[in-house]
Protein backbone atom coordinates (compact mmCIF):
# COMPACT_ATOMS: atom_id res chain seq x y z
CA UNK A 1 0.00 0.00 0.00
CA UNK A 2 1.68 3.37 -0.76
CA UNK A 3 1.22 6.66 1.30
CA UNK A 4 -1.74 8.08 -1.23
CA UNK A 5 -3.90 5.11 -0.72
CA UNK A 6 -3.06 5.23 3.54
CA UNK A 7 -4.09 8.61 3.10
CA UNK A 8 -7.66 7.38 1.43
CA UNK A 9 -8.07 4.63 4.06
CA UNK A 10 -7.69 7.24 6.72
CA UNK A 11 -11.12 9.08 7.91
CA UNK A 12 -9.40 12.05 8.85
CA UNK A 13 -8.31 12.63 4.91
CA UNK A 14 -12.23 11.95 4.20
CA UNK A 15 -13.63 14.41 1.81
CA UNK A 16 -9.92 15.15 0.22
CA UNK A 17 -9.95 15.14 -3.40
CA UNK A 18 -7.23 13.14 -5.18
CA UNK A 19 -5.63 16.31 -5.64
CA UNK A 20 -5.35 17.05 -2.23
CA UNK A 21 -4.57 13.48 -1.40
CA UNK A 22 -1.72 13.89 -3.48
CA UNK A 23 -0.61 17.14 -1.65
CA UNK A 24 -0.18 15.44 1.12
CA UNK A 25 1.07 12.15 0.22
CA UNK A 26 3.88 14.35 -2.05
CA UNK A 27 5.36 15.06 1.78
CA UNK A 28 4.43 11.83 3.41
CA UNK A 29 7.27 9.79 4.49
CA UNK A 30 6.81 6.01 4.56
CA UNK A 31 7.81 3.79 8.03
CA UNK A 32 8.09 0.15 8.60
CA UNK A 33 7.73 0.16 13.07
CA UNK A 34 9.07 -3.35 14.67
CA UNK A 35 6.55 -4.47 17.44
CA UNK A 36 7.72 -2.96 20.69
CA UNK A 37 9.27 0.30 19.14
CA UNK A 38 7.71 3.62 20.34
CA UNK A 39 6.44 6.13 17.65
CA UNK A 40 6.72 8.37 20.70
CA UNK A 41 6.65 8.09 24.60
CA UNK A 42 4.64 10.90 26.70
CA UNK A 43 5.90 13.89 27.36
CA UNK A 44 8.34 14.00 24.68
CA UNK A 45 8.11 16.82 21.73
CA UNK A 46 5.28 16.01 19.51
CA UNK A 47 5.84 16.83 15.91
CA UNK A 48 4.39 14.71 13.86
CA UNK A 49 0.70 13.07 12.63
CA UNK A 50 1.21 8.96 12.00
CA UNK A 51 -1.32 7.24 10.26
CA UNK A 52 -1.65 3.44 9.85
CA UNK A 53 -1.23 1.30 7.08
CA UNK A 54 -0.47 -1.76 8.39
CA UNK A 55 -0.54 -3.57 12.13
CA UNK A 56 -1.60 -2.01 15.66
CA UNK A 57 -0.31 0.86 18.02
CA UNK A 58 -1.23 0.40 21.47
CA UNK A 59 -1.63 3.89 23.59
CA UNK A 60 -0.89 4.66 26.68
CA UNK A 61 -0.01 6.65 29.61
CA UNK A 62 1.59 6.65 33.04
CA UNK A 63 -0.78 6.02 36.10
CA UNK A 64 0.44 6.02 39.49
CA UNK A 65 1.94 2.71 39.91
CA UNK A 66 1.95 1.02 36.11
CA UNK A 67 0.83 1.69 32.69
CA UNK A 68 -2.85 2.31 31.47
CA UNK A 69 -3.75 0.86 27.87
CA UNK A 70 -6.08 3.84 26.27
CA UNK A 71 -6.68 2.42 23.46
CA UNK A 72 -5.23 0.09 20.35
CA UNK A 73 -5.56 1.77 16.71
CA UNK A 74 -4.97 0.03 13.43
CA UNK A 75 -4.88 -0.17 9.76
CA UNK A 76 -6.78 3.77 8.32
CA UNK A 77 -6.46 5.21 12.06
CA UNK A 78 -4.30 8.31 12.80
CA UNK A 79 -2.72 9.82 16.24
CA UNK A 80 -0.76 12.63 16.75
CA UNK A 81 -2.81 15.19 14.95
CA UNK A 82 -2.47 18.37 17.25
CA UNK A 83 1.82 17.72 16.97
CA UNK A 84 0.91 18.53 12.88
CA UNK A 85 -0.38 21.63 13.56
CA UNK A 86 2.14 22.79 16.28
CA UNK A 87 4.51 21.51 18.60
CA UNK A 88 3.38 20.23 21.87
CA UNK A 89 3.88 17.41 24.48
CA UNK A 90 2.73 14.32 24.16
CA UNK A 91 -0.06 13.39 26.68
CA UNK A 92 0.73 9.47 25.99
CA UNK A 93 2.75 6.98 24.55
CA UNK A 94 1.69 5.09 21.18
CA UNK A 95 3.91 2.03 20.61
CA UNK A 96 3.95 -0.60 18.09
CA UNK A 97 2.10 -3.45 19.02
CA UNK A 98 2.70 -5.58 16.10
CA UNK A 99 4.91 -5.28 13.21
CA UNK A 100 3.78 -1.67 11.59
CA UNK A 101 3.84 0.67 8.64
CA UNK A 102 3.21 3.92 9.06
CA UNK A 103 2.90 7.13 7.43
CA UNK A 104 4.33 10.45 8.94
CA UNK A 105 3.74 13.85 8.26
CA UNK A 106 5.73 16.01 10.28
CA UNK A 107 5.01 19.56 10.99
CA UNK A 108 7.67 21.04 9.67
CA UNK A 109 6.95 20.07 6.22
CA UNK A 110 3.22 21.04 6.77
CA UNK A 111 4.18 24.41 7.71
CA UNK A 112 6.61 25.00 4.53
CA UNK A 113 3.74 23.26 2.50
CA UNK A 114 0.82 25.70 3.75
CA UNK A 115 2.12 29.22 2.03
CA UNK A 116 2.06 26.96 -1.38
CA UNK A 117 -0.97 25.15 -0.37
CA UNK A 118 -3.14 26.95 1.76
CA UNK A 119 -6.46 25.37 1.03
CA UNK A 120 -5.57 22.03 1.27
CA UNK A 121 -3.72 22.84 4.45
CA UNK A 122 -6.18 24.54 6.07
CA UNK A 123 -8.76 21.80 5.34
CA UNK A 124 -6.48 19.43 6.74
CA UNK A 125 -6.32 21.72 9.92
CA UNK A 126 -10.20 21.50 10.23
CA UNK A 127 -10.62 18.35 9.90
CA UNK A 128 -8.11 17.58 13.04
CA UNK A 129 -10.09 20.51 14.61
CA UNK A 130 -13.54 18.35 13.90
CA UNK A 131 -11.39 15.00 15.14
CA UNK A 132 -10.51 16.88 18.20
CA UNK A 133 -13.94 17.58 19.02
CA UNK A 134 -15.40 14.79 18.21
CA UNK A 135 -13.07 12.96 20.75
CA UNK A 136 -13.63 15.45 23.24
CA UNK A 137 -17.25 14.93 23.05
CA UNK A 138 -16.93 11.30 22.90
CA UNK A 139 -15.04 11.91 26.68
CA UNK A 140 -17.43 14.44 28.01
CA UNK A 141 -17.42 13.23 31.45
CA UNK A 142 -13.64 12.76 31.20
CA UNK A 143 -13.14 16.18 30.33
CA UNK A 144 -15.55 17.37 33.36
CA UNK A 145 -13.69 16.02 35.59
CA UNK A 146 -10.35 17.51 34.67
CA UNK A 147 -11.93 20.68 35.85
CA UNK A 148 -10.44 24.34 35.46
CA UNK A 149 -6.73 24.93 35.31
CA UNK A 150 -5.13 26.83 38.10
Amino acid sequence: MTALEALQRSALFKGFTETGLRIFASIAVEKAVAAGTPLFVEAMAGESLFIIKSGTVRITQKAEKAERELAVLGAGEHLGGLALLARSTRLVSAVAATDCEVVELTQRDFAQLTPQKPQACLKLALAIAADLAARVAENRELVRELGPRR
